[in-house]
């Protein structure tokens, strides 16, 4: 950790500025999704629907997030990353404060749906535009940085449910998601344009799918990897708190409380793991970080009683999101110079609509089992983790390559 704010010391005024940017915009964009994740129990009583059935909007809002990252991707292409970061921060921020106002569950849905592209859309801009921003040294650090970002939003929402739901109830929890249009002005006041896009002849690029063609073994390999990775996270997070809802009977302050604990566990593991990857490879740093989460998984799944649950499930998403952390850098360092604000964010959605049924996969296979999502959640945890660890670590690397113009 004491070697992580090194590496932060070390980057000058605009290549902080940008990193805290990026993280912000990754946090935000987090926030506004998982405040469905914790509402849905409710929706579902206020529309007469069932659980699995609210559980599509998240299914949706999957679905949806690879066309953001190929339209603001190749938006950012074109036009550079930050006017397109700006742009999508704004247009994530309105779809979910209009969430608060939906009159019925289809078009809470529609919403999410929008909301789907714009999400899909931030984390491969807002990843290329910082690993083009910083020395290749510290990548691996700033890496676990961003990817912290995720849990840390996430944190963000637990907060808000647990000190404002009793007040504001859901659709003022989705209204809070407003706050991230904010983010828009430091943007666009602090914030540099990458240098590497700057310095890129774009006379000479090469339209997206054709250096897709050019690289598919690697995207599909990417592809497949990323399926693994969004299965591992969204397999440890999303019905996580229905679980202790629905099954443990556990009061909202009880499920708030134990969100915040192992979203610090998120928070840490990711920038542990992603300089550690700097360390000794991205590679081993995934292989490691996923081997972990088997034996963690019964803790975070079937502990008796809150406290060990709590500590369960803080090291599950330290190992969890610990492999993640090393995400933004590796798929950056793998992409081809002329496509990096598409390729990663593109790769990392495809996974994610190919993993985008899980929160109904398991829904509907914990109420086949009698209600019993711990089991649901802990089987597919250890197939996850031990597939994450098989395709991370026969897979590519290009530890600290060169970018565009850093080259020479």
């Amino acid at each position: 950790m004491l070697k992580a704010l090194d590496h932060l010391k070390a980057l000058d005024a605009n290549q902080r500025r940008t990193v805290i940017a990026s993280f912000l915009g990754w946090t935000l964009d987090a926030f506004d999704f998982f405040i469905l994740v914790f509402v849905v129990k409710y929706i579902a009583q206020e529309f007469n629907a069932s659980i699995p059935e609210v559980s599509l909007a998240i299914f949706l809002t999957l679905v949806m997030r690879p066309v953001g990252a190929l339209i603001f991707g190749i938006i950012a292409e074109k036009f550079g990353r930050r006017t397109t970061l700006m742009i999508d921060v704004l247009m994530y921020s309105v779809f979910e404060f209009a969430s608060g106002f939906a009159p019925s569950l289809g078009v809470l849905i529609v919403l999410r749906i929008i909301y789907g592209i714009a999400m899909g859309g931030e984390w491969g801009v807002g990843a290329s535009l910082t690993m083009e921003s910083i020395p290749k040294e510290a990548r691996g650090v700033i890496s676990g940085i961003l990817q912290a970002g995720y849990p840390f939003g996430y944190l963000l929402a637990s907060l808000v449910f647990f000190l404002l739901f009793p007040v504001i109830g859901w659709r003022g929890m989705f209204m809070v998601g407003a706050i991230p249009a904010l983010l828009v002005f430091y943007i666009r006041r602090n914030v540099s344009e990458s240098p590497v896009y700057e310095a890129r002849d774009k006379t000479k690029s090469e339209p997206f799918l054709k250096v897709l063609r050019q690289n598919a073994k690697l995207f599909i390999w990417a592809v497949i990897m990323m399926t693994a990775f969004n299965l591992f996270s969204h397999g440890s997070q999303d019905v996580y708190p229905t679980f202790m809802e629905t099954q443990r009977n556990y009061s909202t302050h009880v499920v708030g409380a134990i969100a915040i604990f192992y979203n610090i566990g998120a928070i840490l593991g990711g920038i542990v793991f992603g300089q550690f990857s700097q360390l000794i490879g991205r590679k081993r740093a995934i292989v490691i970080a996923a081997v972990l989460a088997v034996p963690t998984a019964w803790l975070w799944a079937f502990a008796p009683g809150a406290v060990l649950l709590a500590i369960g499930a803080f090291l599950m998403q330290f190992f969890v999101q610990g492999a993640w952390g090393v995400i933004p850098v590796h798929l950056n360092e793998l992409s081809p110079d002329e496509v990096r604000s598409t390729f990663p964010g593109f790769a990392y959605q495809m996974g994610n609509l190919i993993a985008a049924g899980n929160a109904t996969l398991l829904t509907s296979l914990a109420a086949a089992w009698g209600n019993d999502y711990a089991s649901a959640m802990f089987w597919e945890m250890i197939v996850v983790a031990i597939l994450v660890a098989l395709l991370a670590g026969f897979g590519y690397e290009k530890r600290n390559v060169s970018f565009g113009a850093q080259q020479g």
